[in-house]
């Protein structure tokens, strides 16, 4: 495997709301996940934060931000996350 550098911007290609999370992420629910597919083919899933979930549209552009590490126990690594345009 390699790093590929991908486009900020994609569409999204499916999602559903989680009403029932796991531990880490109780306190935020419900939320939004996605699979958000790019120009260069890749398709990644993630969060989708900033929008109603009634305003959730197959195929709506997408936005991909990146937070700062946030001391946690998972994950480690730069958390990345969607928002419309």
């Amino acid at each position: 495997m390699k790093w590929k550098e991908l486009q900020t911007r994609g569409r999204l290609v499916t999602y559903t709301v989680i009403h029932v999370a796991p531990a880490q992420f109780q306190e935020i629910a419900p939320y939004a996940v996605g699979i958000v597919e790019f120009a260069e083919g890749a398709r990644l899933p993630g969060m989708i934060r900033d929008v109603k979930f009634e305003n959730l549209k197959i195929g709506m552009e997408l936005q991909t931000e990146f937070e700062a590490n946030v001391p946690s126990e998972w994950p480690q690594w730069a958390r990345y996350f969607f928002r419309p345009l």
